[in-house]
Parts: structure tokens; C-alpha cells; sequence
């Protein structure tokens, strides 16, 4: 029976990895993002690489889009196995005390709200798929200890750290609702930053290695949580 991989929020990186990881194990790849020109070089690289791969532009923070997406992907690829949430959100909340409530608010629309969506249109297909599985990307700036705390506040990005703590949170609930139906959740908590993109420093974590452990944590379907750094 053929498998089909939604990656919400591609680009290059961590979900471009994880789609060419999937692929390579005979995964069909549907590739979400807004960005349509990036969808479409992630569809012809994969291609190249002789993975079944097609895109759907869609809005991670709109849930009626992801559902859209992910119906039309179940239409042209088959059934869901597998949804890789890694959409980014909170980038634009810098500053506490001077950001507006608004804004702030419209972080979870991507990290919660999105991912939550997308899991509800995917469930019929990842519980009768038997190994189906929500797989989520964070980051450290998602755990709750006053060191992150500080670095977060130093860099202005509460908005990211206050997207990855509920993520985290909703990855962890989800795992526990959901093992019930048979449909494993996994989480990788990325501490650091990836190779190759605008805040690598040139000590980057490889792409690669996140998806090997994304792999892992499905394969084994035990531990929620992974841990990269």
C-alpha cells in the first residue's frame, strides 16, 4: 500500500530533509508551504531523486487552507501516513512589553491552531494506516527553564519561544490522545541552528541529522520526544 508524507512548511532545511528521508523509503511527498516557486524547485529536486512528489500552496496558520491542502494531497497521492508539521511562526513578536497583544495572539494561529487542523482533516487516513504519525519540528526556545527564558528575552524572540512552548505542549497532549487510535506522535526539539541557513553561524546541526532521528522516532514509535543539538 502506497504512504504519503504531508510536510507543512517547507523550505530548505529541516523539511527538506525530512521529505528526501521519507522519499527514499518510498514515501510519496506532498509539499506545503505558501511560497509557490519554493515549491515547485522542492518538487523537481525530489523528482530528480525519483521520489513521487507534488505541492500545495497553503497557509499553515489557516486552517481551512491546510485542510484544503491536505485534501487535495490525499486526492492526488493517496492516503495520508504521515504529517510533518514545521512551520515556522512568531518571528514578527520581538519585544514583551512593547508587541501587540494582536500580534502576539496570531502566533498560535501556525502553532497551534494550524497544527491542530491539520491533524483533525489527516486522522481518518493516519489511524486506518496502522503505522500513521504526526511528527513536529521545534526548537529549544520551547522549554520551559529560565536559561532559555533569558536567551529568548536577549533576543527579542519571545514570539518564537512562546510559539515552540505550545507546540511542545501540543505535540505532548496530542501523543497522549492519540496512542489510543494507534497514530504515533513524535517531536524533535532542535537545540541549535541548521547548516546552510540564515543563522548558521557556521556550526550548524546538518539537516540530515534531524531527519535521521525524525526517522528513528517513527521507525521505533516509543519515546515522543528527541532531543538534536
Amino acid at each position: 500500500m502506497s504512504k504519503t508524507i504531508i510536510v507543512v512548511g517547507f523550505g530548505p532545511g529541516v523539511s527538506a530533509a525530512v521529505a528526501e528521508r521519507f522519499g527514499a523509503q518510498g514515501f510519496s511527498v506532498a509539499l506545503v508551504a505558501r511560497n509557490e516557486a519554493r515549491l515547485a524547485a522542492g518538487v523537481q529536486a525530489l523528482k530528480a531523486k525519483g521520489v513521487a512528489a507534488a505541492a500545495f500552496p497553503a497557509d499553515a496558520g489557516d486552517p481551512a487552507s491546510i485542510r484544503g491542502a491536505i485534501r487535495k494531497a490525499r486526492t492526488e497521492l493517496g492516503p495520508v501516513t504521515v504529517v510533518h508539521w514545521n512551520a515556522y511562526g512568531g518571528g514578527e513578536v520581538g519585544d514583551l512589553l512593547t508587541s501587540d497583544p494582536a500580534v502576539v495572539r496570531g502566533v498560535f494561529d501556525v502553532a497551534v491552531v494550524g497544527l491542530l487542523a491539520a491533524v483533525q482533516e489527516a486522522l481518518p487516513d493516519l489511524k486506518t494506516a496502522k503505522d500513521g504519525a504526526v511528527l513536529v519540528t521545534n526548537g529549544a526556545f520551547g522549554e520551559t527553564t529560565p536559561m532559555m527564558d533569558e536567551f529568548a528575552i536577549s533576543l527579542n524572540a519571545v514570539g518564537v519561544a512562546l510559539a515552540n512552548a505550545a507546540k511542545h505542549k501540543l505535540a505532548g497532549l496530542l501523543a497522549q490522545r492519540l496512542k489510543g487510535e494507534g497514530v504515533y506522535v513524535g517531536e524533535v526539539m532542535i537545540a541549535g541552528v541548521i547548516k546552510g541557513t540564515s543563522w548558521d553561524n557556521g556550526q550548524g546541526i546538518e539537516a540530515s541529522t534531524v531527519a535521521n532521528s525524525f526517522w528513528d522516532l517513527y521507525q521505533a514509535r516509543g519515546e515522543v520526544r528527541a532531543r538534536v543539538s
